[in-house]
């Protein structure tokens, strides 16, 4: 039985739905002490109390979107942009590694380092931004997906239970479910989702009208019923449950991923604030965790960055690319294959 949580914000609205584009304008004054937009990682890590951050660079920077990379409202700054090509520049690998499905990316595509590449509901699947294509994916087959369903309906009622689906192909929905987003214009919706399942199903989405719906307790129910057949993830959102394939967290897709790249796990740092990225946090060499995180992700980082509206990953970047000037050991710009990265192309080298 395995629960993460998804990066959706406090506030109860689901994060994706707002585009991520450039924002230009400064950061917003915090009024959290210590967190100044003019001050370098180091001294706002001394200050918060925390270790200053390391001084030997990381090959690779994998780092959660909403919450940590963007901005609160969904774009990314002008610095983040700077700092994202800067750290491509000089050779730091930058992963997005992301609950969002890949139909959310394309607003991303323009930031994206030379492999092209993000890795997108928890750790599912690995796509290619430039296309939104997906490369790889690791989703529930239909059986699983049939076995888990019937577990939820004999839970909470067949007539209380509303069912949707992120593939490979696609956003799929029951009649009777409600979202939060847009449905794309090209989804396909039937009365039960076992007649939409055309190929692994990379989120399950869970709404029901029944006790208990919402909240701490929804969870606790959904992971009771599924057991050991998923991974149930809390996405904040008001009554949705996501659920993904055994063994699916960011921690898994993010270490198969570096494996392809020929990157050591000693040799990524990961950056997250919600409690889904905990696994990935707990499998980098190198944790941190942006001000506005979770309790339980600041305390199980090794480090703290400013918040998201402070651009903490672009002071996280702009570290990693002055340790790499200063280090001895330079970091790689090459691939595993020898080949040299084109900065910032929008398809796998």
């Amino acid at each position: 039985m395995s629960t993460t949580h998804d990066d959706t914000p406090r506030d109860g609205h689901p994060r994706g739905d707002r585009p991520a584009t450039v924002d230009d304008r400064p950061a917003a004054d915090d009024d959290r002490p210590g967190w100044r937009d003019d001050r370098d990682a180091t001294s706002a890590a001394a200050e918060a109390g925390r270790r200053p951050l390391p001084a030997t660079p990381p090959r690779l920077v994998a780092t959660d979107l909403d919450g940590t990379l963007l901005r609160p409202d969904g774009t990314v700054s002008a610095r983040t942009a700077a700092a994202l090509a800067a750290a491509e520049d000089a050779g730091v690998a930058v992963v997005f590694v992301t609950a969002r499905p890949h139909r959310w990316l394309a607003d991303l595509q323009a930031h994206v380092a030379g492999h092209g590449v993000a890795l997108c509901a928890n750790g599912a699947s690995v796509v290619d931004v430039g296309t939104l294509r997906v490369l790889e994916q690791h989703g529930m087959p239909a059986d699983v997906v049939g076995a888990v369903v019937e577990r939820l309906r004999e839970r909470w009622g067949a007539d209380r239970v509303h069912l949707a689906v992120e593939g490979a192909d696609g956003f799929a929905y029951e009649t009777g479910y409600a979202s939060d987003h847009p449905i794309p214009p090209d989804a396909r919706s039937a009365h039960r989702i076992e007649d939409l399942l055309t190929g692994p199903t990379l989120k399950l989405l869970v709404r029901t009208s029944a006790d208990p719906s919402d909240g701490a307790a929804f969870v606790d129910a959904l992971v009771d019923v599924v057991g050991d057949l998923a991974v149930v993830a809390d996405s904040g959102a008001h009554g949705l449950g996501e659920i993904s394939g055994p063994g699916v967290t960011k921690a898994a897709g993010l270490a198969r991923w570096a494996a392809t790249q020929g990157i050591d796990q000693r040799d990524v740092w990961a950056v997250g604030d919600a409690p889904n990225d905990l696994p990935m946090l707990a499998w980098a060499g190198t944790s941190f965790a942006v001000a506005n995180a979770y309790p339980a992700v600041l305390e199980a980082a090794d480090h703290r960055l400013p918040s998201n509206a402070d651009d903490g990953v672009a002071v996280l970047l702009e570290h990693a690319v002055a340790a790499g000037a200063a280090s001895p050991r330079r970091v790689p710009a090459d691939g595993p294959d020898g080949t040299r990265r084109t900065a910032r192309s929008s398809a796998p080298s």
